[in-house]
């Protein structure tokens, strides 16, 4: 395991120590780390914005500074430094694929072993003269505190869920208070992962939206089958935003505890606005084939849509995310295949 790079944009320099530099950074973030968050909210380099694992200084840190470990996505690294304002301490970060902690603690690579690993590599050891370690709370499901300290000597503790907490956590003797521990889904937490999902449903939306096109011209001479594009644009345009963008926004009201419930509810609601507000022309077996199409492929995909917000959620677990997609992803999947088979109907007979 090489250490981290000297030349990453937001290293602002150098800490000389016994195993040689090390990456010096600040707790401001200059503007093109705000930049790149935003362009990673929105989906853009999302799955390379990543930082080099290994050991990095913040200020001026000695032997007697804590250190604190993160994963390598890189807004979850600039989220602990902004929250340490005129801080020395050391930042081992480990190789999660750049993923956030939360999530990469779910799927084991914030683990025991790369957190071991990473110990060993960085020489922590022999820059630190304490054997202490502070870990964010949601780290908690894919690491063995006891087989850490087996592993490499040095204790784990678990700090704070948020890193605006974490100065106070440390001025405290290293104690959280119950508010520390607490992980909180507001609306504004929930609004800020609508960005990612959204514009990649519209990615998937358009081709979908120019197959349903292509199916209509097929299927249909003169200009019916601009109707029936039309509608299928909507009809998808309509899913996405009760899946995507109102299912998270309305997440404490809407009626069920799975994610699914919570969007097809939307999902029906969407089909009953594009009965009233879509074109006209549901007559006929054509017509009515098509409305019926409709309302099962829009619940289906709204359903979906919402399930992808589970995993950043407090009102779920690991266990029953699991189970809710055994028997939802089916019936999301039977009910396109029904409402699919119904629309070409509709498109032929037409």
């Amino acid at each position: 395991m090489s250490p981290p790079s000297l030349s990453q944009p937001f290293v602002v320099g150098r800490i000389q120590t016994p195993i040689g530099p090390v990456p010096q950074v600040s707790s401001s973030l200059a503007w093109r780390d705000r930049l790149g968050s935003f362009k990673a909210r929105w989906g853009i380099d999302r799955m390379r914005y990543a930082i080099d694992p290994g050991l990095y200084a913040l200020g001026k840190p000695d032997e007697r500074s804590p250190v604190l470990v993160t994963a390598n996505y890189k807004m979850t690294f600039d989220k602990l430094r902004e929250g340490l304002p005129g801080r020395n301490t050391w930042i081992l970060v480990l190789d999660t694929g750049g993923i956030n902690v939360w999530c990469a603690s779910g799927k084991g690579t914030f683990g025991t072993k790369e957190l071991g690993s990473r110990i060993k590599s960085s020489g922590l050891e022999k820059i630190v003269s304490h054997r202490e370690l502070i870990l964010p709370q949601l780290s908690g499901p894919g690491v063995a505190a006891h087989l850490v300290k087996k592993l490499s000597g040095f204790k784990v503790n678990y700090g704070p869920v948020r890193a605006t907490d974490l100065p106070a956590f440390l001025g405290g003797g290293l104690k959280a208070t119950p508010e520390m521990r607490l992980k909180t889904f507001t609306t504004w937490e929930r609004m800020v992962l609508i960005p990612m999902e959204l514009v990649e449903a519209l990615k998937a939306g358009l081709v979908v939206i120019l197959i349903f096109f292509l199916l209509a011209f097929l299927g249909n001479s003169g200009g019916v089958w601009l109707r029936h594009g039309f509608l299928a644009a909507m009809a998808i345009l309509a899913a996405i935003l009760a899946g995507a963008v109102l299912s998270p926004l309305l997440l404490p009201w809407l009626p069920g505890r799975a994610f699914s419930l919570k969007g097809f509810s939307l999902g029906i609601l969407a089909v009953a606005v594009l009965m009233v507000f879509g074109p006209n022309g549901w007559t006929g077996w054509a017509g009515r084939f098509e409305i019926l199409a409709w309302v099962f492929i829009i619940p289906a995909a709204s359903a979906y849509l919402a399930m992808n917000f589970t995993g950043a959620s407090t009102y779920t677990s690991l266990s029953g995310v699991r189970k809710e997609m055994r028997w939802a992803l089916p019936l999301q999947i039977g009910a396109g295949m029904v409402g699919m088979i119904l629309w070409l109907g509709s498109t032929f007979i037409a």
